[in-house]
């Protein structure tokens, strides 16, 4: 593993952060890491990255140690990565593919397989090399006299960008199927909340804690890739809707957040989005500033009046610096909430803080007759009852918060009730 360490990078984490984060991605993969590398970068060498000193140096260290794969942890140009290959005698991937190589592992769905696979054809058509030399210029067909036909790598281009456009096309329709469902859902006048956040901080365990669900949930990044929907309780018994989306990552590369757009189309259409943060780490801060910079480049509202940070593994901190944490949350701006996925401490006052998020509009009264159970039964189910009175003919009057979709729902299927103004 082999880190280049940039001088004016402008990177908010320190080099060892970075290795160390670096070295998880290649054990996600299930690859040995014999050795860790920084290798300091004063300038950029076009053909190699690294200057001739340093390549060399490494090429002994990979030599010595009988290194199958070297991983660079930057993003390499075809042109450098064949030369590294041939310098070090080895298989080189850069962070872009080690990355995509997690995510073809771990995406499980059809909509995560076809927007791994388009990820994969972007990045490697630009690294199609002469590697067919025996078939370096192919004959015309039938009806042509020894005339030169498209050479090899032309013919892989061509084919790789005809599978392109098909999988695009394929996840056009799945973007559409997936806005069906999203109006689907927008009838049934649920509130949607999403949670974001760095890999590993713990999102599918406090999902998991939420809605008492069994998604996979280890230590291990990016250990799950496509999103889940489930359904959430609120305090006040409302139900919303809950989704655990892909776990982001510093310099996440640009052909995965344009593949996976459609999946973080969920993000940007939800009432709340709950920012997943593991405090316990130190780089804490840097990886909200990478959560927040994806979260852009995706044209999501990161309007404060929808978006709740919500500090996790306050289990794996001393009990003072639980405390201050604590103090620290509750004097954010706006206030976070500190909880343990894996205890469930704070996991109440994040749904309450929750419930107080979700746009209501004014309580309205409604006038059920005697013998109207079913109205009063989708009230609760659907709404927040605030108030709740019983007259002597059987009659129920409530004091009701709904959505402005609810209640146009709730006037079609119950014409009898009556409404007022609270």
């Amino acid at each position: 593993m082999i880190h280049p360490d940039r001088e004016g990078r402008g990177s908010s984490r320190d080099a060892e952060a970075r290795v160390e984060e670096a070295v998880g991605l290649a054990q996600a993969l299930d690859l040995e890491v014999r050795e860790a590398i920084i290798a300091p970068l004063r300038k950029l060498t076009p053909a190699t990255l690294f200057g001739k000193g340093k390549v060399q140096e490494i090429g002994e260290v990979v030599r010595l140690q009988e290194i199958d794969v070297a991983v660079v942890d930057d993003a390499l140009t075809p042109v450098q990565q064949r030369n590294l290959e041939k310098a070090w005698d080895c298989k080189v991937i850069d962070r872009t593919g080690l990355i995509l190589e997690i995510f073809a592992r771990r995406a499980r769905t059809r909509e995560g397989r076809l927007q791994v696979e388009l990820a994969r054809l972007t990045y490697e058509r630009s690294r199609l090399v002469r590697t067919w030399t025996h078939l370096e210029r192919q004959r015309g067909g039938f009806g042509v006299m020894g005339g030169p036909g498209e050479t090899q790598i032309e013919t892989d281009r061509r084919l790789i960008a005809e599978r392109i456009t098909k999988l695009k096309k394929e996840l056009v329709e799945v973007r559409r199927t997936r806005t069906l469902q999203r109006s689907a859902r927008r009838r049934v006048p649920f509130p949607t909340v999403a949670l974001v956040g760095y890999t590993n901080a713990g999102k599918s365990t406090l999902f998991n804690r939420l809605t008492h669900a069994e998604v996979v949930a280890e230590d291990l990044l990016f250990a799950t890739l496509d999103p889940t929907l489930r359904t959430l309780k609120l305090p006040d018994g409302r139900p919303a809707i809950l989704s655990d989306t892909v776990g982001f990552i510093s310099d996440l590369p640009h052909e995965l957040v344009e593949a996976f757009r459609a999946t973080l189309e969920e993000v940007r259409e939800a009432d709340v989005i709950l920012h997943v943060r593991d405090i316990a780490s130190d780089e804490s801060d840097a990886q909200a500033g990478d959560v927040r910079t994806v979260l852009e480049r995706l044209g999501v509202d990161m309007d404060e009046r929808r978006v709740l940070e919500v500090w996790n593994k306050a289990d794996l901190l001393h009990p003072d610096d639980r405390q201050a944490a604590l103090g620290d949350a509750r004097r954010a701006h706006p206030p976070a909430i500190l909880v343990s996925a894996v205890t469930g401490a704070g996991c109440d006052a994040l749904l309450k803080a929750v419930s107080g998020l979700v746009d209501e509009a004014p309580p309205v009264d409604v006038y059920a007759p005697a013998g109207e159970g079913a109205a009063i039964a989708w009230l609760y189910r659907n709404g927040r009852v605030l108030e709740r009175n019983e007259g002597k003919d059987g009659s129920v009057r409530l004091a009701v918060s709904l959505s402005p979709q609810a209640l146009g729902q709730f006037e079609q299927l119950f014409p009898q009730a009556e409404i007022r103004a609270h």
